[in-house]
């Protein structure tokens, strides 16, 4: 009997890209396709470029085992398309670098190779504005926190527009990274602010 997949924690469609959603990471669904795309060179940044399958069945087993770091698989219209952890900084090595506040929230985003000749214009912000708006649909979540590799200027740029504001150069485990910061407020402000309407002249 096939497995049922679990249940969407939240769904969003985006308009020109289509519907994107997030469910819990299933060990035994998941793995094989987060594992394609670790090992590819774009994910570099991910470090786990030469991990085995069981490499990374034994680091998401870890994760999900440890009660304050989980990890969600993101899907377009109903295919695997992104992957996305959320974690407590207080319980991270981040959490050295800064005095983590009530409210915090880390996160990792890796979104997954497009199907060839399937690229979507405006697909990796679409996917970033969906971590973000089910993030802060968590009443307790008043900033979320990333730290790029240095070298990584393609997120770092994507994070800007999103409404991060970095803070600091920080030394994490195999990695200088940029300690960055985007509060709510800072989120509404970069993605949903309108532009004022002129007066009729």
């Amino acid at each position: 009997m096939t497995r049922a997949l679990p249940e969407p924690s939240f769904r969003r469609f985006a308009a020109g890209v289509g519907t994107l959603s997030l469910r819990p990471f299933d060990l035994s669904l998941d793995v094989t396709t987060l594992h394609n795309w670790v090992t590819q060179p774009y994910a570099q940044y991910w470090g786990m470029l030469t991990a085995s399958l069981a490499d990374v069945r034994a680091e998401y087993e870890r994760i999900l085992q440890t009660g304050h770091h989980q990890a969600f698989l993101g899907e377009h219209d109903g295919r695997p398309a992104f992957l996305m952890e959320r974690y407590d900084p207080a319980f991270d090595a981040v959490g050295g670098t800064y005095t983590p506040a009530p409210g915090d929230i880390g996160m990792h985003v890796l979104v997954g190779p497009p199907e060839p000749g399937q690229r979507v214009p405006g697909f990796t912000g679409a996917v970033f504005e969906t971590i973000l708006d089910y993030l802060f649909s968590d009443p307790l979540v008043g900033r979320v926190v990333v730290e790029p590799d240095i070298r990584n200027t393609k997120i770092q740029a994507l994070n800007e527009r999103m409404g991060f504001r970095k803070h600091s150069i920080v030394d994490l485990p195999g990695k200088q990274a940029w300690l960055s910061f985007c509060t709510r407020d800072q989120y509404s402000d970069a993605v949903y602010a309108t532009v004022p309407m002129t007066e009729a002249g």
